[in-house]
């Protein structure tokens, strides 16, 4: 297989520097105030940073809507889970596991990445017809198969436990250990971005028959964009419980499936800076609200009940950012860029005028 070509330049990187740098500030000072429930939030905001970016490679660049990511994040979580749960805990944890995985036990670092291929080789056998769809089409078609995951997870007791909760896992993932991940797909993403292969994607979001004619292959590309972001998510679905522990089900459902989406498009779809404004732009939403909501319950200041109340606003956020700004906050230019282009053609203008003169 080909391997992509990149064409990225100094320039380009000075973006996902910015944002490196940003995270990285974020975690430190995280790590300096030692808040448990800071540490918490913030470790679960960088694991959604991965899963949110695995979606924008895909749909950001081929302009496909997807539900189905979400499902892989839960098959990542599931497999690294079967892979790295103590013999003695599995059998409690499942005891009706067959016994060729029985006995199987690894550490967390191949157990991460067996969940993230099992996520990733699902994703290349069920997404070739899917590739051939777009639009409406396709989105339905990925809706269902999140329906189709979610099921199998719910009811295939002798792997997940059924819809009952299943424990006994390590817990390996840390707040730096989400960090170092997330900055790592972070640099992935917006090399895939500049890739060859994402340039691809691109041509066909924009035009799908002018990328045919000029001899792209969209299913093809769409596939393996579709693959490597399931890849992705799989690994993030891993890192999260591997930090949770316990879980079930419906944690990689409609719930999880609302709020990816909607850090995706308030942050821009379409750029990597503004996913990862979007993801922190959105964690910082959800738990301001939450905290609200909670003192509001405790209080009793309103009439009425406040449950639901936090995902009500961040639904009216959603319809807000569709109407009046549906390229998100970020919308075609990565984060920083424009000003150093309009400064380059300033700069170029004035050499122009010298050189005349």
């Amino acid at each position: 297989m080909k391997m992509p070509s990149f064409a990225v330049t100094g320039r380009k990187l000075l973006p996902l520097i910015g944002i490196i740098v940003v995270f990285g500030v974020i975690a430190v000072i995280t790590t300096i105030l030692g808040i448990p429930l800071l540490d918490r939030i913030m470790t679960i905001m960088f694991i959604n940073l991965i899963m949110v970016l695995g979606l924008q490679m895909f749909m950001g660049n081929s302009g496909l809507l997807s539900f189905a990511h979400v499902g892989f994040m839960g098959i990542g979580a599931y497999a690294s889970a079967l892979f790295s749960i103590p013999v003695a805990a599995k059998a409690m944890s499942l005891p009706a596991l067959y016994p060729a995985l029985a006995g199987i036990e690894m550490g967390f670092f191949p157990a991460m990445m067996c969940g993230a291929l099992i996520a990733a080789a699902f994703a290349a056998i069920v997404g070739y017809p899917l590739m051939r769809l777009s639009d409406t089409a396709s989105a339905i078609a990925s809706f269902a198969l999140l329906v189709i995951v979610h099921v199998v997870l719910s009811q295939w007791s002798a792997i997940t436990n059924g819809p009952r909760t299943l424990f006994g896992l390590l817990k390996y993932t840390d707040l730096w250990t989400a960090v170092t991940w997330a900055l790592i797909i972070l640099v992935v993403a917006f090399l895939f971005k500049e890739s060859s292969l994402g340039m691809k994607l691109r041509a066909s979001r924009d035009n799908v028959h002018a990328a045919s004619a000029i001899g792209i292959n969209v299913v093809r590309a769409r596939w393996l964009a579709f693959t490597i972001s399931a890849f992705v998510c799989g690994m993030s679905g891993a890192l999260w419980a591997h930090f949770i522990t316990s879980f079930q089900p419906g944690a990689f459902y409609m719930t999880q499936t609302f709020i990816v989406l909607t850090m995706l498009i308030v942050g821009g779809p379409r750029t990597v800076t503004g996913t990862a404004i979007g993801v922190l732009l959105v964690t910082i939403a959800t738990e301001g609200l939450r905290a609200m909501e909670n003192s509001f319950s405790v209080s009793g200041v309103l009439p009425f009940e406040t449950v639901g109340m936090t995902e009500i606003l961040l639904a009216i956020l959603l319809i807000f950012m569709l109407a009046f700004r549906p390229g998100g906050l970020v919308q075609t230019i990565e984060l920083g860029a424009r000003r150093r282009v309009r400064a380059a053609a300033i700069d170029t203008s004035e050499a122009e005028l010298s050189r005349k003169a």
